[in-house]
């Protein structure tokens, strides 16, 4: 016997051995687990196992099954509705009412038998009655394609086995509601390798050494004289998927920690909040689009919300009006504190800064704080738009600090992300004066992307906040396309799915 056998042997599993000495070449999972006394489940892991240990192959075929349905079932058990109507007016013509009642038929059952005899010229309508005609009368105890072949189909018939006759009936059939169905079934046949073929030449009818140590022969000592089993240890064995974050929020948690360790302070707030906050007190014009219905998720109930304290509505009211007393010109119009009421979804997770600076002591500074948290955009949803996404924003409230520093806490962030290569180059938006984006480059695709805006906030937003210009860093990313492409994700709405399969098999934030 050949080493290579005789290793493999001592290595064979009870269900193995079993398996071996019933296969032949063709045999399904189903004959196996019958001829060899296994569950299909016990004749499911031997057939692996001998496969791992290229004994045999298993070829996996999807067919389509043709099955009766519920409706299959009834109609050759008590006849097709069709030919139970022929019956009833083989002795004369019968009332449209009268045919289904007598035959309990439910309108759609009639209108399909009328519409099938008619077709076949088994029967003519006369007001409202239904006679049966000669042609009816030869097919009345005649055996119809439909039936034969819903006796054919048995408990399943091979979709690719029909005939053109029974393409026909089957054709015929699936038109009607609840007579046939087809499944897919996975069907699985074996196929032996040479190394099988030699093996199925020897006997083997029990393993040839003990499957496993129990606790009596510890007891009683017996197993110094018994030789065990080999194990396998170069077997497949099933993923096992750990309990884990959902993907989003490891990030999210990594990036937090990120900022915690840089000595920044967790800015938090609520998801609703009024346009002074969202808006106002970060000096967007109250005609300004992004304030329009389209692009911003305003609240019905309840539509306003209160101000705060006068001396900072006031603040900002002057700063809108006429530019206060820091030599700006303002947005040139009259302010109007009910639009700066209006309640809605942030949008923009700046909102928070906001707050937190006009929270401020003079004896708190300098400061810093950041936050990881969601806003909301009135976007239609597609592959890389959200109407729901987090936002990561930062700042820094500090008398000495610059535009260097700036550009020191963001790279410092992004290098501690993963990217070792950041650049900031010149841009602009609204309330940041002067403004920046963040680029970061990709060393798969060899080229810079944009991943952040930053600035300094303009003296219109910080005085009214704050009571003094104070430089107040700020920096703004979105969260879900900054991640996606590390998670290979190329459909946005892929990274809040919830498919199970992905979330077993996502891979770790780094």
């Amino acid at each position: 016997m050949k080493t290579e056998v005789k290793d493999i042997i001592e290595k064979l599993h009870q269900y193995e051995i079993k398996a071996i000495s019933v296969l032949k070449e063709g045999m399904t999972l189903e004959e196996v687990s019958e001829k060899a006394g296994l569950k299909v489940i016990e004749a499911m892991r031997a057939l692996q196992w001998l496969g791992n240990k290229g004994i045999l192959k298993i070829n996996t075929e999807e067919k389509a099954i043709i099955k009766k349905d519920e409706n299959g079932e009834r109609y050759l058990k008590d006849g097709f509705p069709e030919k139970k109507v022929l019956k009833l007016i083989n002795k004369g013509p019968v009332m449209f009412n009268d045919i289904k009642k007598d035959l309990s038929l439910s309108n759609e059952e009639f209108n399909v038998c009328l519409g099938l005899l008619k077709s076949k010229a088994a029967v003519v309508i006369k007001n409202n009655s239904l006679e049966i005609t000669e042609q009816g009368r030869k097919i009345i105890d005649k055996k119809s394609l439909e039936e034969a072949f819903l006796e054919k189909i048995g408990t399943g018939l091979p979709e690719s086995s029909l005939s053109p006759e029974d393409r026909f009936a089957y054709d015929l059939l699936r038109k009607r509601r609840s007579i046939i169905k087809t499944d897919k079934v996975k069907t699985k046949t074996i196929e032996l390798a040479d190394l099988g073929r030699e093996l199925k030449k020897i006997s083997i009818t029990k393993a040839s050494s003990e499957d496993r140590l129990t606790s009596e022969m510890i007891r009683a000592g017996s197993w110094r004289d018994k030789n065990f089993r080999k194990y396998d240890i170069n077997i497949n064995v099933p993923n096992i998927h750990g309990g884990k974050r959902h993907f989003v929020n490891q990030t999210i948690e990594s990036i937090k920690r990120i900022w915690l360790d840089m000595g920044f302070k967790e800015m938090t707030g609520p998801m609703l909040d009024t346009s002074f906050w969202n808006f106002d007190a970060l000096f967007t014009a109250q005609d300004h689009p992004v304030r329009e219905l389209q692009d911003t998720f305003y609240i019905k109930n309840p539509m306003k919300g209160t101000l705060p304290d006068k001396k900072l509505v006031d603040s900002v009211k002057m700063m809108h009006e006429n530019g206060g007393s820091i030599g700006s010109s303002g947005w040139r119009y009259k302010w109007n504190p009910e639009e700066a009421m209006k309640n809605v979804l942030r949008t923009h997770t700046t909102v928070l800064s906001a707050k937190t600076i006009s929270a401020l002591k003079k004896e708190e500074l300098p400061a810093k704080f950041f936050s990881v948290a969601k806003c909301f955009r009135n976007e239609a949803l597609d592959w890389k738009h959200l109407f729901e996404l987090y936002q990561v924003e930062g700042i820094v409230i500090d008398p000495n600090a610059n535009f260097r520093n700036l550009i020191g806490y963001l790279k410092r962030f992004f290098n501690k992300l993963g990217f070792e290569k950041v650049r900031i180059q010149p841009a602009y938006f609204p309330y940041t004066e002067p403004s920046a984006e963040v680029h970061v480059y990709h060393p798969i695709k060899k080229e810079w992307v944009e991943l952040a805006g930053a600035g300094i906030f303009r003296p219109e937003v910080v005085v009214p906040l704050l009571g003094k210009d104070v430089p107040v860093l700020a920096w703004g990313m979105g969260l879900e396309r900054s991640i996606a492409e590390f998670f290979g994700i190329t459909d946005i709405r892929q990274l809040y799915s919830n498919d199970l399969k992905q979330l077993r098999e996502m891979k770790i934030w780094r």
